[in-house]
């Protein structure tokens, strides 16, 4: 069996922020910017855009499509061999086959497949659920990361229906969000043997080193769309099993992930808080996120510059109306801080 490291589909796969303009328009340039720094890092292996920290429910279809495009265009040319996927959220799978056809026309290597989201609500059977994957792998053919919602939902999927569907030529890897620590190492192990080619990834941010050690081929994660750096650091220590560097990584990544976090999931919130942190270190074009989303009040922005501050990040060029020369060098100074861990401790 292939180690981590020779598996296309295994390693550190950033899920990206989007980036609009004040009028809520996509700003392609800025987003082609983003895209091209987060492939150009060594390590990524691929990048997944279009995901909830992407805002996928907010983009219209023809923007989806374009966020795709955009993404394949800026990382081919990047000389690395890193991974475009994109998300796709559909009620049906008609609709679905359209979107993923769309992925395939704009060139993506995979779409992330979400459950359609009345499943929150009412449910469905085994049937459907593995029917729906089906449906989309017979109808566009494309290879297909499973989003698996947290257990607590109606739309996670069982052991039993996971077993199924890794049988599906097309799907490729599981972006675990199980969020459930009692049955991770169990359901992790009956996958892989069912299924060894289809690389089991950890999207858990708030337990991201616990998942990673109990048994992971990587990490699909919006954090590693904030600091990539730092995630490639703690991902790759703890696949490859040294136990005392990945501890080391995670003391730097922890002040940082509880401003963003805040102790809790993954959510809208912390997505907003994490555009607008990076916004204010000089590594976003702006804060700005899509109705129905409203701005973050002035007094939470001022608490995330002071926190930042206060774990070593100078704020203020971003925020400012400062020259973009002034901007470049600030962001080129935190990829370096990022980069080594410094004057995070």
């Amino acid at each position: 069996m292939k180690t981590w490291r020779e598996h296309e589909w295994a390693g550190v796969f950033p899920a990206t922020l989007c980036a609009f303009h004040e009028d809520e328009s996509l700003d392609e340039s800025s987003l082609r910017e983003y895209f091209r720094e987060l492939a150009g890092i060594d390590g990524v292996n691929g990048l997944v855009c279009n995901g909830h920290t992407g805002e996928i429910m907010s983009l219209r279809p023809p923007e989806r499509a374009r966020v795709a495009r955009i993404l394949v265009e800026t990382v081919r040319p990047s000389g690395r061999p890193v991974k475009a996927v994109t998300g796709l959220s559909a009620e049906g799978s008609l609709e679905a086959v359209d979107h993923a056809l769309a992925a395939k026309e704009a060139g993506a290597d995979a779409i992330l497949l979400m459950p359609p989201h009345h499943w929150l609500r009412f449910g469905r059977n085994l049937r459907t659920a593995v029917g729906f994957f089906e449906d989309v792998a017979r109808g566009a053919d494309i290879p297909i990361v499973v989003h698996q919602y947290p257990a607590w939902t109606k739309a996670s999927y069982s052991l039993a229906e996971l077993l199924e569907i890794v049988k599906i030529p097309q799907v490729v890897m599981i972006k675990m969000g199980t969020r459930d620590m009692a049955r991770w190492l169990w359901d992790y192990e009956r996958l892989k043997e069912a299924a060894p080619h289809v690389s089991i990834v950890t999207c858990h941010d708030e337990f991201l080193l616990p998942s990673l050690v109990e048994g992971s081929d990587g990490a699909l994660i919006g954090f590693a769309g904030f600091a990539p750096e730092l995630m490639v650091q703690l991902v790759h220590a703890a696949l490859d099993g040294d136990l005392a560097r990945a501890k080391a990584a995670q003391k730097l990544v922890a002040p940082l992930a509880r401003l963003i976090y805040n102790f809790g999931e993954p959510g809208c919130g912390a997505h907003q808080r994490m555009k607008v942190t990076r916004w204010l270190m000089g590594k976003f074009p702006s804060p700005h996120f899509r109705r129905p989303v409203r701005p973050l009040p002035d007094a939470e922005v001022q608490r995330l510059r002071t926190a930042l501050e206060e774990i070593g990040f100078r704020c203020g060029g971003a925020a400012s109306d400062g020259p973009q020369a002034k901007r470049q060098a600030n962001a080129a100074e935190q990829r370096q801080k990022l980069a080594h861990g410094a004057s995070l401790g």
